[in-house]
């Protein structure tokens, strides 16, 4: 089923059922009408069948409307990140070509820049605040309000493409990810079964819709018929008001923002919360356990995955086994290969050694491959399955465990380390706030494993190296050779919009140390 007909569908069965909560709430019957009205606007501004519309706005109810009016349109929605700079962005552009830009006053100057080093540039549309609104810019709102009110007469096939994310990354210039109507439809069904959505659930809207996980509550909920309550940016305090105040059943969100929730003290009264699930980056076992212990879910799901194939695997009760990646999913099939670079997926490994997770592309969850990117498509696909550079292992039980990324691997004096394992070891020392663990050069070792760490709010930064040190050496458990050979206290672990952990830039170097172990060894 393509997008807009689901919409549509959902609103014909629930047309005064809220759709969208928050300040300026709508029900179902509102939402479909304003979205064929802009769906319209769209297509007068450029943005008709088969284009593409790129979205560059803040976030919220007024992006959310603009991606669900691009289905209805025919058009490929692109919503980008807002964290892009202006060399990046302008490459987007210039890779993909869309009919339009579309933003709002907190991206405006972004994109103007970018525009300049466009050869072709697309029209700028306005989808801000009215009175903020720059002259002579076309505006989105008002070519909504001219627009007929009956529905656009297309309609997109499964086959269409509905959307196209962009990976942030690490390294080198974003990947475009077209994905289909059907792949979209089929991560929303998923979504729902996997993590136990009910109809009328009412979600939380704060992970941003140029990912993966955003996009997955906005159209889980439009299929479910739940509430959608959108929060343009992450503040936890402001979080947590929404969560108690609109009666929040079921969160989806990052590790890194469900540890801000809990530091406000105040998780406790969000008693409407019964469903969890995290993706994007591993959660320690201290962290679900809190989450636990504070909101006592009903349900509790690591999601694996990604923007590619949305479903790896899911860990279905992380109470029982918290960081456990579980099985693969509803529509997916993953085998555990060898982890070299040409190695194909017919090289299973041995059950309980580690390897390179590979998923099939025969899941409807999956893209067909990345935009203009030939050499991208020979690095991750190989006769029918996505190599996802994902590390994991299985138990006695036959569940996964991912232990890192191949990038990740630090080799230490010749041997190979994993920095999850110590990551978690080391996440029990009760003189941090956060670690993550890299391998750094060092001539001796020629990587040596190195533990970033950030101190508690007030903490002498001195004081917490020894107390890490400490810990590492007497109560982490870890054998000698995979003790920190170095500890480095930082103000802040560099991660990305999403909360994935930028390692690459502690690797290089670009950080600031509050203090730094150095030459100082562990062993």
């Amino acid at each position: 089923m393509d997008l807009a007909t689901a919409l549509r569908w959902t609103a014909e069965r629930y047309p005064r059922r809220t759709a969208v909560g928050g300040a300026s709430p709508m029900t179902y019957a509102q939402w479909d009408d304003r979205t064929e009205r802009v769906a319209h606007a769209l297509g007068a501004l450029g943005a008709a069948q088969g284009a593409r519309a790129m979205f560059l706005l803040q976030g919220g109810e007024p992006l959310a409307t603009l991606h669900l009016a691009a289905q209805k349109a025919g058009a490929v929605s692109l919503p980008l990140s807002t964290r892009f700079g202006v060399e990046e962005l302008s490459y987007c552009i210039g890779d993909c070509d869309p009919a339009l830009v579309a933003v709002d006053e907190t991206t405006y100057d972004l994109v103007t820049r970018a525009l300049e080093q466009v050869d072709r540039p697309p029209v700028l549309v306005w989808a801000g605040r009215a009175e903020d609104r720059p002259e002579g810019a076309a505006s989105v709102v008002d070519a909504a309000a001219r627009a007929p009110g009956s529905r656009v007469r297309t309609t997109p096939t499964d086959d269409d493409v509905s959307v196209m994310l962009y990976t942030s990354g690490t390294t080198g210039r974003p990947k475009g990810v077209p994905r289909t109507h059907r792949a979209e439809h089929h991560a929303a069904l998923a979504h729902l079964v996997q993590t136990g959505h009910a109809p009328g659930e009412v979600t939380l809207g704060v992970m941003p819709l140029f990912h993966t996980m955003g996009l997955r509550s906005l159209l889980a909920s439009v299929l479910a018929a739940g509430t959608w309550v959108p929060q343009a940016r992450f503040d936890a305090d402001a979080s947590l008001e929404l969560i108690v105040r609109e009666q929040v059943t079921a969160l989806y969100l990052v590790p890194t923002i469900y540890w801000s929730l809990l530091q406000t003290g105040r998780l406790d009264d969000a008693w409407s919360v019964r469903k969890l699930a995290y993706a994007g980056a591993s959660m320690t076992p201290n962290l679900a356990q809190q989450l636990v212990e504070t909101l006592h879910p009903e349900r509790f799901v690591n999601h694996f995955g990604s923007t590619e194939i949305y479903t790896f695997s899911i860990g279905p009760d992380v109470a029982a086994k918290p960081g456990c990646a579980g099985r693969a999913g509803v529509f997916s099939r993953v085998r555990l290969v060898d982890p070299s670079p040409d190695a194909d997926p017919d090289q299973v490994v041995a059950h309980g050694e580690q390897g390179q997770v590979a998923v099939s592309m025969s899941s409807p969850e999956a893209f067909s491959g990345y935009w203009h990117r030939p050499d991208a498509d020979a690095a991750a696909i190989r006769d029918g399955w996505y190599f996802t550079g994902d590390l994991a292992t299985t138990d006695e039980d036959g569940d996964l465990w991912v232990s890192g990324r191949v990038d990740d691997l630090i080799n230490s004096g010749g041997e190979n380390i994993y920095p999850e394992e110590i990551e978690n070891a080391l996440a029990g020392c009760p003189d941090l706030d956060e670690v993550i663990v890299v391998g750094t050069p060092d001539d001796k070792w020629g990587h040596a494993v190195t533990a970033f760490v950030v101190a508690p709010a007030g903490s002498d930064p001195a004081v917490t190296l020894e107390r890490v040190r400490d810990w590492a050496r007497d109560a982490s458990g870890l054998p000698s050779m995979k003790r920190p050979k170095r500890v480095v206290v930082v103000a802040e672990i560099p991660k990305s919009p999403v909360g994935k952990i930028l390692r690459r830039r502690l690797t290089s170097g670009d950080f600031a140390a509050l203090a730094d172990s150095s030459e100082a060894t562990t062993s």
